[in-house]
């Protein structure tokens, strides 16, 4: 089985879902998605997986959402996730994929149902 996990090292619940993942021996492929963010498409499709819209895994009290204008409801879908992939500190985490299903990691133990 292959685990991914969309990870912020400085973030308290990112690293408490990674050590959840590695105490069940799983060593997940780590993306440090503000270093590396995940393309539109990829973005995407981990919506699609989560069941959820863009706004839903966007962290709307990060400075650069309300700086972008980014709670302006006739913003389409696009739009929302181009801004996402641009500021990528907009992206909630931590985002753990697995088994074709994604589940994001608040609390950690939410991710346990898709290993």
């Amino acid at each position: 089985m292959t685990v991914t996990i969309y990870h912020n090292p400085r973030c308290s619940k990112s690293r408490e879902t990674l050590q959840l993942l590695k105490d069940r021996g799983i060593e997940p492929e780590i993306v440090e998605y503000l270093k590396t963010p995940p393309s539109a498409q990829e973005l995407e499709e981990i919506l699609q997986k989560l069941g959820m819209e863009p706004r839903d895994l966007m962290r709307k009290k990060e400075a650069v959402y309300e700086e972008s204008g980014l709670d302006n409801p006739s913003l389409d879908r696009k739009s929302l996730i181009n801004s996402m992939v641009k500021h990528p500190i907009l992206i909630e985490r931590p985002i753990v994929l697995a088994n074709g299903k994604a589940a994001v990691g608040r609390p950690p133990e939410a991710v346990l149902p898709i290993l």
